[in-house]
């Protein structure tokens, strides 16, 4: 029977009562800091300091916030091209996170991967993929290496909703409940594959079920609810770590902005946008912080203060960082760090 609407209520409460202060506070920063980042990052793009391609995630931002805080040091994340808030949320230096933007040598890449390849091995993060469910194969790798090296460690691959349609998709999750690794499968579900809603690609919409042909625990989660997440993945994990293998959650999320910055966004409507604003999940934990009087609106502008300077320090750092050397495209490419055909 489905649950009554004070049933949920209570539900959600509970969630939220079993989060401590250090914990709410610590999603507040963590998100807006995304959150200001990114707007920062569009603003850039416009004045043509950011060039080729750039996808934002604001709106997104409980996605990661939540899992990183349910995982533990040591796990691995793996994501798709819209992947500058990870970084930041798993304690990379957003000034290199925004150089790398600016294609300067500074930058977490070294200047070379730009937008969507961006990766930070001494923060366990694996990357930023721009070929579309390119790294859902991977993040199955990554866990099938924590499995033979009999760590306690997990991978976590994230992905886009328009991702499920590759067929790498379904030959990485048989294999991954076939061996029952130690990875934890999201699908960031935010309606959209680039222009097209969900609802014009495939007759199954709740893109969760289709765990559900590999016997893989599968569940959709609100993730505008930062809490939500954190519970989910916390469950998810504990599970990979007895050894039961993968899950595969399916994040309902929603983004803001466009697929990219080339794109207006003209196939949905205002009301839309504006109604899933009401869920925005910065505000939720804005209001519950408030609530239970964790913090006033006077420290929450302190934090805030903190990350616009934070934010304007990147650009600095960025706009005054030199582009790489050109032999440094060759660098890199390889494991061996000889280059006899490198001269000067």
């Amino acid at each position: 029977m489905a649950s009554t609407t004070k049933e949920k209520s209570k539900s959600k409460s509970s969630a939220k009562s079993k989060f401590s202060k250090e914990t709410y506070l610590e999603w507040f920063e963590s998100m807006l800091l995304m959150r200001r980042f990114e707007e920062k990052a569009g603003q850039l793009y416009g004045q043509q300091k950011i060039r080729g391609f750039c996808h934002l995630y604001i709106g997104q931002e409980a996605c990661v916030a939540g899992a990183v805080s349910a995982l533990k040091r040591g796990d691995k994340y793996i994501t798709a091209y819209r992947d500058h808030a990870h970084p930041i949320a798993l304690g990379s230096d957003p000034k290199q996170i925004m150089a790398e933007l600016f294609a300067k040598e500074t930058g977490i890449s070294k200047g070379k991967g730009g937008s969507m390849h961006m990766f930070d091995k001494e923060n366990h993060f694996f990357g930023g993929h721009g070929i579309v469910g390119g790294q859902v194969p991977l993040g199955a790798g990554i866990a099938f290496a924590e499995k033979y090296n009999k760590t306690d460690n997990l991978c976590i691959c994230y992905m886009g909703d328009g991702a499920v349609r590759q067929g790498a998709f379904h030959e990485a999750l048989n294999l991954a409940m076939t061996w029952k690794l130690p990875v934890i499968f999201v699908i960031e579900n935010n309606g959209y594959a680039m222009g097209t809603s969900v609802k014009r690609t495939s007759n199954v919409t709740d893109l969760y079920t289709l765990g559900e042909a590999y016997d893989m625990p599968s569940e959709p989660v609100d993730a505008m609810s930062v809490e939500a997440v954190h519970e989910s993945v916390e469950k998810a994990a504990a599970r990979a770590r007895k050894g039961d293998g993968p899950t595969l959650l399916e994040f309902r999320t929603y983004r803001y902005k466009g697929h990219s910055m080339s794109d207006p966004a003209k196939y949905r409507t205002k009301d839309e946008v504006e109604e899933y604003k009401l869920k925005d999940p910065i505000e939720q934990v804005r209001k519950t912080i408030l609530d239970k009087k964790f913090a006033s609106e006077k420290d929450l502008e302190t934090i805030e203060k903190k990350i616009k300077d934070q934010v304007a320090e990147c650009v600095k750092f960025s706009e005054e960082s030199d582009f790489p050397d050109p032999k440094e495209a060759f660098k890199d490419v390889y494991a061996d760090e000889d280059y006899p055909y490198i001269t000067d």
